[in-house]
């Protein structure tokens, strides 16, 4: 193949909303000739972006053997191809099994990052997922369902730690989460299911921990949802663990400032 033709970009769409794309992303999606979209979770709205010219193919019901064939074909043209996924491509992204495809044709390929919606969500919250002295850890996972998880990952042992924790792709497991959130953080803990963030549709749901599977029923949430619980949740609510950080504590000297 041409060692002259542009690389694949993998580009992170963000969660939603078409202006979380990164500038980076925007651009590449302004000089593509062929954009593959995850259909099912990528807005179309991030497509008006794109030359007029441009092909969008919405991967939804394309196996993988599928989406690389249509990359190693538009490439082979020489054309530059986008292939545009939610979130950012690195959390949850199913990229990894593509980039080694795409290796084993010559295929150049790079990332561009993207806003995953658990940041996105803390925007929304006005939250800060880690504490001075509080909490200093944020863990994103899943709860194991179809796709397991390692058994030291499972959800019991990432709570015990008590940090703050955003829950992907669990909802339909909302019951087996409840319970295992009230155990590690307590029932009448402070928690939050996010739902469908940086979409028109976008509901941030507070509840106690004990109250997380009624609260979804009666917000009709299925799908599309991260669940976060952690005292983070408590403090972006109200004035509870909440404790000053030492970069701006005027008692505090650093490199920049001496303390009065």
């Amino acid at each position: 193949m041409n060692n002259n033709y542009k690389p694949v970009l993998f580009v992170g769409a963000g969660p939603g909303d078409p202006d979380l794309i990164t500038v980076k992303g925007m651009n590449a999606l302004k000089q593509a000739d062929v954009i593959i979209y995850a259909g099912s979770l990528v807005p179309k709205g991030l497509l008006t972006w794109t030359k007029k010219q441009a092909e969008t193919v919405n991967s939804a019901s394309m196996h993988l053997g599928e989406i690389i064939e249509k990359i190693r074909l538009s490439y082979s043209a020489g054309k530059k191809v986008v292939r545009l996924h939610t979130g950012d491509p690195s959390l949850y992204g199913a990229i990894l099994e593509q980039f080694k495809e795409l290796e084993k044709r010559s295929i150049k390929f790079e990332t561009i990052p993207g806003v995953t919606a658990a940041f996105a969500a803390a925007a929304s919250m006005n939250m800060e997922y880690t504490l001075p002295e509080i909490t200093q850890t944020l863990i994103l996972t899943r709860i194991s369902g179809k796709t397991p998880v390692p058994d030291l990952e499972g959800l019991d042992k990432l709570c015990s730690h008590k940090c703050s924790i955003a829950i992907y792709l669990s909802i339909g497991h909302i019951q087996k989460v409840e319970k295992i959130i009230s155990a590690s953080y307590g029932k009448q803990s402070l928690c939050a299911i996010a739902y469908r963030i940086g979409f028109k549709e976008e509901k941030i749901v507070y509840c106690k921990a004990e109250e997380i599977a009624a609260f979804a029923k009666k917000e009709k949430i299925e799908k599309q949802a991260l669940i976060i619980a952690g005292k983070a949740v408590e403090a972006s609510m109200t004035n509870k663990g909440i404790i000053k950080s030492k970069l701006y504590d005027i008692t505090f000297s650093h490199e920049y400032r001496d303390k009065k």
